[in-house]
């Protein structure tokens, strides 16, 4: 007898209650519908053919909606567990197929990510000898690397106890954000980005970025202006004004987005080219970026952010504090200055670095694709079935179903035009 298989809980708090809600809406829309069919249905019934030639139009167009709704409720109700509770086969698709959606999913990471083709390609395109050196040559960088380096060689880090060094650590990176003034930092940088025209890139992608979020989101915006319409406003009326709207907004945000010499992008330069000067020129603006760093760096979180730094500066610390100018980390960051150097400016040492860093990832990729592809499907396979379906459910529920909504009014309508075509034809 095999040893049953243990299941863990998802990571993470996926339960949502508006999405409860919604979905529980949705299936009360998608019940409605169909229980209006059938109330419409058995009403021609009884009436039979002394209501009229009309009856037979209604009565077929119920009737195949009750179709419709009938299918769409089992297909729905089939992909999380079996409709009725009857184990009708090729229902509960989702939990009778988790583990295999799971094995599935990490191949699909695997060919079509984890490939040496496409790792290779996308570093063919990144600058990693000139991101490595920028990362290097960053202001200090050279100094605490050194200290971790003589962490490494000391191997004092089994001796130093957190509760001295935290308080220590704080005080050195506090003092020195309190010397450093931020005001032309800040400057300098924004001088930078001006002149680049990053600004530029950083607003077009912004508006981009919008501009997807709102159509990707197009229904969601226009239930949310159905439910604030009054109920007595026609929803023809509704589809026409938020059509209009939301035209008119993407047209605003491609307008804005292909034109470079358009007057909100004038209006932006110019403003951070006037603030980036008065950071320099106006005592009174420098003033208030001193504030808001004294403010910030008095803040709870910066005191605690700035006491965790000595796990990746301990060395420097304590060289500091012994010996500030000693030998060894005065060589150590002046080879590190120099490769950072090296790295942004010299051909040879850049292409080298290029290539090793591409053939290096590649390896890695060759080498563990395989392993990062089981692990998605060992992951999901520990996953607990109910839990799964519940949670899938509750993410795209609501939109299966307008599955049902659709199929009700579909098949109305397809049940209306083979009644009306057959009596033309009869």
């Amino acid at each position: 007898m095999a040893a049953p298989r243990l299941t863990a809980p998802l990571a993470g708090s996926l339960d949502d209650p508006a999405r409860a809600r919604d979905l529980a809406r949705m299936k009360r829309l998608a019940t409605g519908l169909f229980v209006l069919a059938a109330i419409v249905f058995l009403g021609c019934v009884l009436l039979g053919d002394d209501g009229g030639a009309w009856v037979g139009y209604v009565r077929a167009t119920a009737e195949a909606s009750m179709v419709g709704a009938l299918a769409d409720w089992f297909a729905v109700t089939a992909l999380f567990g079996h409709p009725l509770r009857l184990p009708i086969p090729h229902t509960a698709i989702i939990p009778r197929k988790k583990d295999q959606i799971g094995t599935s999913l990490g191949a699909f990471v695997q060919e079509n990510f984890l490939t040496a083709a496409v790792v290779d390609h996308t570093l063919e395109t990144v600058d990693l000898p000139g991101r490595l050196g920028t990362f290097l040559a960053a202001p200090g960088r050279a100094e605490r690397l050194a200290g971790d380096a003589g962490v490494a060689l000391s191997g004092l880090g089994d001796l130093l106890r957190d509760d001295d060094l935290r308080p220590a650590v704080a005080a050195l990176v506090e003092r020195k954000l309190h010397e450093t003034p931020a005001a032309p930092a800040v400057a300098r940088a924004l001088e930078l980005v001006v002149d680049g025209d990053r600004h530029q890139e950083v607003l077009s992608a912004g508006l981009r970025g919008l501009a997807r979020f709102l159509e990707d989101n197009r229904l969601v915006f226009r239930a949310q202006l159905g439910d604030a319409s009054p109920p007595w406003v026609p929803d023809w009326v509704d589809d026409r004004v938020f059509d209009r709207v939301f035209a008119g907004l993407q047209g605003f945000l491609t307008e804005v987005g292909d034109d470079p010499r358009h007057e909100l992008r004038r209006s932006y330069d110019a403003r951070l080219r006037a603030y980036a000067h008065a950071l320099r020129t106006d005592p009174a603006t420098a003033a208030r970026i001193e504030e808001l760093k004294a403010e910030l760096l008095q803040h709870p979180a910066v005191r605690t952010w700035s006491g965790s730094l000595w796990t990746q500066a301990k060395d420097a610390v304590l060289a500091a504090a012994a010996d500030p100018s000693s030998e060894l980390r005065s060589r150590v960051a002046g080879l590190i200055t120099e490769g950072a150097r090296l790295l942004r400016s010299d051909p040879g040492v850049r292409e080298s670095v290029q290539k090793q860093g591409r053939r290096a990832a590649v390896y890695l990729v060759e080498r563990f694709s395989s392993d990062l592809a089981d692990l998605v499907g060992t992951t999901v396979a520990r996953w607990d079935t109910e839990e799964t379906s519940r949670r899938i459910e509750l993410q795209v529920g609501r939109d299966l179903q307008w599955i049902r909504v659709n199929g009700t009014v579909v098949g109305g309508l397809a049940g209306l035009v083979i009644y009306t075509v057959a009596q033309l034809l009869g």
